[in-house]
């Protein structure tokens, strides 16, 4: 009986040892587990094998949940278009077609050549014969003309007198020279002291009857010859207006030199 139970207690024993290497080998099996699930996962940068990943371990260790976060990606930044600038010709073009909406009626010419845009004042509605007295009408049409233009002081104006081939003798005016100066002269007057223009933006010619639009062939000619003629410079012209830019050419232009101690005048 004593020997029977012996045998009993030693199997017992043997059977317990053997069940506890059972318990080694299952952390093993799961460490082991662990280690190639992590090595998968990590082998390619990936947010769905490194949520699968972790997932595997939640159950192998029965742990907490672990927040994995979604790879951050950055929204590519909109690119606001630049509008792109307008030409020179394109510039002066709309500024034409602003004038023209706003001084239709008046006895104006708008046009554009190389210098810029030229808004032509007529003798007739804009002077009396043989004077150079603005009128009301030519008062409008130059305070029309600096609320177009603005407070822009980047812009430069050149106004320039011009008559017909008529000659002139009066007591004030002894030539066409004359009359186109103080016709120019007035209008770039008016500009500063009635309207606020900034005088270095300004300048004034007369050019007699040197520079007619038209052969003097008819008396409709020669009312189209008799005009005041602001120029609204081009960058280009501008800077060659500037004193100093130009050399005088040899001979020169038939034209008189006006003076203003505001202003900029050149010679026709």
């Amino acid at each position: 009986m004593s020997a029977r139970r012996s045998r009993r207690r030693m199997h017992q024993a043997h059977t317990a040892s053997h069940e506890r290497w059972l318990v080694s080998y299952a952390d093993f099996i799961t460490l082991l587990f662990a280690f190639f699930t992590t090595m998968y996962a990590i082998s390619t940068v990936d947010a769905r094998k490194l949520t699968t990943m972790v997932d595997s371990m939640q159950e192998a260790f029965d742990s907490r949940g672990i927040d994995v976060a979604a790879p951050k990606t950055t929204a590519p930044r909109p690119v606001t278009p630049t509008a792109p600038s307008l030409t020179t010709e394109q510039r002066e073009r709309a500024l034409a077609q602003r004038l023209r909406e706003r001084l239709a009626g008046s006895a104006v010419d708008i046009e554009i050549d190389h210098r810029g845009v030229v808004v032509s004042m007529r003798e007739a509605g804009s002077f009396p014969t043989g004077s150079a007295d603005l009128s009301a009408v030519a008062r409008d049409v130059l305070r029309e003309l600096a609320a177009t233009l603005g407070g822009d002081s980047a812009v430069a104006l050149r106004v320039e007198g011009h008559t017909d081939d008529v000659p002139i003798q009066t007591g004030r005016f002894r030539s066409n020279w004359e009359l186109s100066t103080a016709r120019a002269t007035s209008v770039v007057t008016y500009l500063v002291e009635q309207v606020g223009v900034a005088p270095r933006r300004l300048s004034a010619a007369g050019y007699g009857e040197f520079h007619p639009r038209v052969a003097n062939a008819s008396d409709a000619d020669r009312a189209r010859n008799r005009r005041v003629d602001v120029i609204i410079l081009n960058e280009e012209t501008a800077a060659a207006e500037e004193p100093g830019s130009r050399a005088p050419a040899a001979g020169g232009e038939a034209g008189t030199r006006s003076t203003m101690p505001s202003g900029r005048v050149f010679a026709g």
